[in-house]
């Protein structure tokens, strides 16, 4: 058993060096790529739209599924950042069977899913349907762990995690919001801005197979330490309505890019040979009906 476990720390180990040895002769290349129509679906926000804070002090008293919905109305209707609108390009290298190199680009929300404006926004932990709903309904996909890996390895700012003591409130709205004012505390004394790619601020509720054979569950995976390392391996262990503090949604545009060439995620991801490159469990197949299926 101590054996396995050392083998899979070594090969994450391994893809995450070769990811970041990819990282400086494709960044400035792939750049252009993720294009502001990819957000087009997203609706302007509205300029008497509320900041985050005035969103989360009218929600103080609510948790789960009621904060969820009320959330999902102000982010539907265009209550988002608009960093959240220009997305960076993430790019993996792989190795096809027959021995050919092959770089395949995704394009991530630069932070977590935020309510409110560039001033004054909070991140906002979600349940897995109203994650999947937001990002199927702006033409994302929620991303598999190997993204998440290379979202961290190619982050220009990785912020150390900030756990906050487990209790009955961790879901509350209390708790997400001192842990939103400790993440903006570490964002402001790094310098970088939240157009920049940050990660390691919290984990990331994901996309995999595992969510066919375990129906009402959740998957997180992620919240990785400085080593790399992340705290929280693929875990479907909590219900599917549950978000705590800790939990957060990254959006992974629908398209991607095979060597510079568009091409649907989807169908990268339920590819033999391509899936590998973005899913360390293989094949995805049918991701559209897949997200459909969580809310």
């Amino acid at each position: 058993m101590l054996d396995s476990v050392i083998r899979g720390r070594i090969a994450r180990a391994v893809s995450l060096a070769l990811i970041c040895l990819a990282v400086p002769a494709t960044a400035n290349a792939a750049r252009g790529i993720c294009s502001d129509p990819l957000t087009r679906a997203i609706p302007e926000r509205a300029s008497r739209a509320p900041s985050g804070s005035a969103v989360m002090h009218d929600l103080a008293d609510t948790s789960g599924e009621a904060r969820d919905k009320a959330v999902m109305r102000q982010v539907l209707s265009g209550n988002v950042p608009s960093f959240l609108r220009h997305l960076v390009p993430v790019t993996i290298p792989g190795t096809l069977a027959g021995g050919r190199s092959v770089l395949i680009t995704i394009c991530v929300t630069p932070g977590y899913l935020a309510v409110g404006d560039d001033d004054d926004f909070v991140r906002v932990p979600l349940g897995l349907a109203a994650a999947a709903q937001i990002a199927d309904r702006f033409g994302f996909f929620l991303p598999t762990t190997r993204m998440v890996d290379a979202i961290y390895s190619q982050a220009q700012l990785r912020v150390a995690p900030s756990p906050m003591k487990p209790t009955s409130q961790m879901s509350s709205t209390a708790y997400l919001m001192r842990h939103n004012a400790t993440l903006e505390d570490q964002r402001h004394r790094s310098g970088h801005s939240p157009s920049e790619l940050i990660a390691g601020e919290k984990k990331d509720i994901v996309l995999t197979e595992r969510l066919r054979s375990k129906p009402g569950r959740v998957a997180i995976y992620g919240w990785h330490r400085t080593n790399g390392r992340p705290i929280q391996p693929l875990s479907t262990v909590h219900g599917a309505s549950y978000a705590d503090y800790s939990h957060g949604v990254r959006l992974v545009s629908q398209t991607a890019y095979v060597d510079g060439k568009p091409r649907p995620l989807a169908e990268i991801m339920r590819d033999r040979d391509l899936s590998g490159i973005v899913n360390s469990e293989g094949p995805i197949g049918d991701a559209e009906r897949l997200m459909a299926s969580l809310y």
